[in-house]
């Protein structure tokens, strides 16, 4: 087996970082604004400070987090650039498949409903 190149491994980490629910809720919570480890922390009262930080180092190892040291807090930022860069690679281009697809099924099931009339559908009669 060859091994994977750059990108797909930095793809993974993406896709690993973002399978939890967890750093889902912290990306969500850093989507609406910046963030200190401790406010971060007070928004998720059923975790410890130190699952917090572990799961931050994940979200950092991705590049979906960075954190800029301001005297003794971290301020913490959304990176939307990886999930970009997944959205680019993977969602836009099943996308315009699956559209792709639904045109070329419409186009198919439109002769078959335009060609019979309301009237050559009913039963014909004898008088």
């Amino acid at each position: 087996m060859s091994t994977s190149p750059a990108p797909s491994s930095d793809d993974d980490r993406v896709f690993k970082a973002l399978a939890s629910p967890v750093r889902r809720r912290m990306l969500d919570a850093l989507k609406q604004s910046p963030h200190t480890t401790g406010s971060l922390c007070a928004l998720l009262p059923e975790l410890d400070r130190t699952t917090v930080l572990q799961h931050l180092r994940v979200l950092e190892g991705a590049e979906l987090v960075s954190g800029r040291k301001i005297g003794r807090e971290r301020h913490l930022t959304l990176s939307p650039l990886p999930i970009k860069r997944i959205h680019d690679r993977w969602i836009s281009d099943y996308t315009r498949a699956a559209v792709e697809l639904l045109d070329r099924l419409s186009g198919d099931a439109e002769p078959a409903r335009g060609g019979v009339t309301a009237e050559a559908a009913q039963p014909s009669r004898q008088r």
